[in-house]
């Protein structure tokens, strides 16, 4: 259960969009809140944004204004959308899935998909 599929990276200009996916494609009641997490070359994982079920959102520093997180509960599908990309941006963004009140990240993860920002 719980398993976790991303899609929608890929190669953008600075200043670009993408708007990336992270499906649910077994049962969910294990899951409450999805994440997303970024990691790059030769720094530490960094938490994106987050929503519960409820639809209540978070976002790191580094990306809010720019990404937003959305869900469609009936899909079982979270998104992420990141808009004006910069450079730094560059990453494998992974899908993660857990409950509330038990920490983060949650026990569930996607394979990741690639984002590349080029100048």
């Amino acid at each position: 259960q719980g398993q976790l599929v991303e899609s929608g990276g890929g190669f953008v200009r600075v200043g670009g969009s993408l708007r990336l996916s992270c499906a649910a494609s077994s049962p969910t009641y294990s899951i409450n809140r999805m994440a997303w997490y970024r990691q790059a070359p030769g720094k530490e994982r960094e938490l994106v944004a987050l929503i519960t079920d409820e639809g209540s959102t978070s976002l790191g520093p580094s990306v809010k204004g720019r990404f937003t997180i959305s869900r469609d509960n009936g899909r079982n599908t979270v998104y992420l959308q990141m808009n004006s990309l910069k450079p730094e941006d560059t990453a494998v963004y992974l899908c993660n899935g857990g409950k509330i009140g038990l920490g983060l990240p949650g026990p569930y993860w996607g394979r990741g998909t690639q984002v590349t920002v080029s100048s």
